[in-house]
C-alpha cells in the first residue's frame, strides 16, 4: 500500500513557523520604538505624575506675611500709643538679659547694714548698689533718716515698674487679638484679586494658597509669638518683683534696730506685695 506524500503538510508546518518569527520581530520592533520615545521626552514630562501625587508644599508667601505683621504692628501701635510701645520695647529688649540678682545685692547690703548697726547712719558710707531702685531707697533713707520714707520710696518704685510691665503685657496681647484679624484681611484681599469674568487654574490656586496662608500667618503670629511674649513680661516682672520685695523686707529687719521710734509705722503683717 502505497504512503501518502508528506511534502504539503512540512511546507505549512513552515509558514507558520516562519510568521510567528515575523509577529515576535514586529513586536520587539514596537517595544523597542517605544522605550526609545520614552527615553527622548523632557524630565519635566516624566516627573509630572510623581508631582501631581505628591506636591510639594510652598509655605513662605512675602506679600501675605507684609499684611499680617505689617499690619498687626500698625494697628497694635495706633491703639496703644507710643508710650505704651515704647515700655513695650523695653520689656521685650530685657527678656534676653539677666533678671535682678537679689543675691549680689544682699552682699553689698549686709556688710553697710552691720557698720549702720555698730556705728550709726551717719558714719557709714553707702556704695552704690548697681539697682536703681534701691539706690533711690538708700538714698531716701540717707536724706530723710527714716525707714518708713524708704519703704514709701521702694512702694513707689515698686509700683511704677509693675505699671510698665503691665503696659506692655497689655500691649502684645492686644497684638495677639489683631493677628488672626489681620489674617483674614490677608485673606479677603487675596480673595478680591480674582478676577469676575473667569480665572486660569494656576490664577485660581495662586489665589486659594495667598488665603490659606495669609490665615495660617495670623494664627501664628498671635499663639506662637506675641501670646508667649505678652506671658514672658508678666512672669519676669513677678517674679523680679517678689524677690525684690523679700530682699526690701531683710534690709528693713537689718535697719530697724537703728530706728526704734519707726517701729510702729512698719506694718509686718500686710508688706507691699506683687499685684499681677
Amino acid at each position: 500500500m502505497q504512503q501518502p506524500c508528506q511534502l504539503p503538510k512540512a511546507a505549512a508546518q513552515r509558514r507558520s513557523a516562519a510568521n510567528r518569527r515575523q509577529i515576535l520581530a514586529h513586536d520587539r520592533q514596537n517595544v523597542a520604538e517605544g522605550l526609545k520615545q520614552c527615553a527622548c521626552m523632557p524630565f519635566s514630562m516624566n516627573r509630572r505624575p510623581r508631582e501631581n501625587l505628591m506636591p510639594s508644599p510652598h509655605l513662605l508667601d512675602l506679600a501675605s506675611a507684609a499684611i499680617v505683621v505689617g499690619g498687626t504692628v500698625l494697628a497694635t501701635a495706633l491703639r496703644s500709643g507710643i508710650e505704651d510701645c515704647r515700655k513695650t520695647m523695653a520689656a521685650l529688649a530685657a527678656l534676653p538679659r539677666r533678671s535682678f540678682d537679689a543675691a549680689s545685692v544682699r552682699a553689698i547690703i549686709a556688710p553697710m547694714a552691720a557698720r549702720v548697726r555698730a556705728d550709726g547712719l551717719l558714719r557709714v558710707q553707702f556704695r552704690p548698689l548697681g539697682d536703681r531702685g534701691f539706690d533711690e531707697a538708700l538714698a531716701v533713707l540717707v536724706q530723710t533718716r527714716s525707714i518708713a520714707a524708704m519703704a514709701k520710696q521702694q512702694a513707689a518704685g515698686q509700683a511704677a515698674r509693675l505699671s510698665a510691665a503691665a503696659a506692655a503685657a497689655r500691649t502684645l496681647a492686644q497684638a495677639a487679638e489683631l493677628g488672626p484679624v489681620f489674617g483674614l484681611a490677608g485673606t479677603l484681599i487675596s480673595l478680591s484679586q480674582l478676577p469676575a469674568d473667569g480665572l486660569a487654574r494656576g490664577m485660581f490656586m495662586g489665589a486659594i494658597s495667598m488665603a490659606v496662608l495669609s490665615t495660617l500667618y495670623g494664627l501664628l503670629l498671635a499663639n506662637i509669638v506675641f501670646a508667649p511674649l505678652a506671658r514672658a513680661v508678666e512672669r519676669r516682672a513677678e517674679t523680679e518683683e517678689e524677690a525684690r520685695q523679700a530682699l526690701f523686707d531683710w534690709m528693713v529687719s537689718q535697719l530697724e534696730p537703728e530706728f526704734p521710734a519707726e517701729r510702729r509705722f512698719i506694718d509686718r503683717e500686710n508688706p507691699p506685695r506683687v499685684v499681677a
